[in-house]
């Protein structure tokens, strides 16, 4: 997040972050529930699921076992079970584990 904002060309002054504080802005506002209760909030989190499901799309060319195209990266029951038949994706997140209590990945 801090590198998408000072990736900006423009100067920021403040920043809303939805959910609890991360502490990376001098000037920043943390509104759980931010997508409800701030309008910038809510326009940026649809602009960021519009953008994130055009990508998973693309990503289901470049990795077509896997149903990007379907469940947009949802840890779905479909897409966990693609992750068990064919393992971690290059892109798919290292942090993820599969089950409550498991440290592992798959």
């Amino acid at each position: 997040m801090q590198a998408a904002v000072e990736a900006l060309a423009t100067h920021v002054d403040h920043v809303i972050v939805d959910g609890r504080p991360m502490g990376l802005f001098p000037v920043e506002s943390a509104v759980v529930g931010g997508d409800r209760r701030v309008a910038a909030v809510a326009a940026a989190s649809i602009i960021a699921k519009v953008e994130r499901d055009a990508y998973m799309c693309e990503l289901a060319h470049l990795h077509p076992q896997y149903g990007f195209e379907v469940h947009k990266g949802y840890g779905t029951a479909e897409h966990l079970e693609r992750i068990r038949t064919f393992g971690l994706s290059p892109v798919h997140r290292r942090s993820f584990t599969l089950g409550v209590g498991t440290d592992r990945l798959f």
